[in-house]
């Protein structure tokens, strides 16, 4: 608490003109571009990595940014009802599901969800499990990482199809007016990674790799 008090001073003491006009604006609505959905892990920050601005991102973070699927029997209200929000009310362009490595709740799967002894957590962690299959049964997106880093990779990948699934967002997808993308953190290279489907594989966002992308983008 002590370091979140004094942060707290120190941003009113050295917070901009420039900042303050762009809070009296904020103050007024907001019009992010982007869904994300992160985990809650504390060293994961997609403010700080993807150097933005209050305003630019409508953030979603639960352990081990998890989507259920439209029919799964762990539907969370709070989960879903972010997301619909995002679309439905802020008609945000893109969605981005962001991983990351040394994830705690992408540990816990691969141990095994049914030997957590707390029920809401297991319930919550089956979320996962279809990644945790998808890799035992030979799939592999960079066989140069841990086992649990490669479940996080493609628990990434898991949660995007979870998303494309939902009826609002199908409809969104048909009429491209909304783009699912899948991102990975890796906390000890502090570098960030995207999916590329063409390469079945995530790539480096450099300077190279961001350049193809905004292309894309238009």
């Amino acid at each position: 608490m002590k370091k979140l008090i004094e942060g707290i001073v120190d941003f009113r003491k050295n917070l901009t003109d420039e900042y303050r006009t762009l809070f009296s604006k904020l103050a007024l609505g907001q019009k992010p571009d982007v869904l994300f959905i992160a985990c809650s892990d504390s060293r994961v920050v997609p403010n700080l990595f993807a150097s933005t601005n209050p305003g630019d991102l409508f953030v979603l973070r639960n352990v081990g940014n998890l989507v259920p699927s439209d029919d799964s029997p762990s539907q969370d209200s709070s989960t879903l009802a972010t997301i619909k929000f995002s679309i439905l009310n802020l008609n945000v362009s893109d969605i981005i599901v962001c991983g990351h490595s040394e994830c705690g709740a992408i540990q816990e799967i691969t141990k095994g969800v049914d030997n957590i002894c707390c029920p809401h957590l297991k319930s919550w962690l089956k979320n996962g499990e279809e990644s945790l299959d998808k890799v035992k049964k030979g799939l592999v997106l960079n066989p140069s990482l841990s086992f649990h880093n490669q479940v996080s990779q493609a628990n990434v990948l898991q949660q995007m199809e979870h998303i494309a699934k939902y009826p609002f967002i199908q409809e969104r997808l048909q009429n491209n007016k909304l783009r699912i993308h899948g991102w990975w953190f890796d906390i000890g290279q502090a570098d960030v990674y995207c999916y590329e489907p063409s390469l079945g594989q995530f790539v480096l966002i450099d300077e190279k790799e961001a350049k193809l992308i905004l292309e894309r983008l238009g």
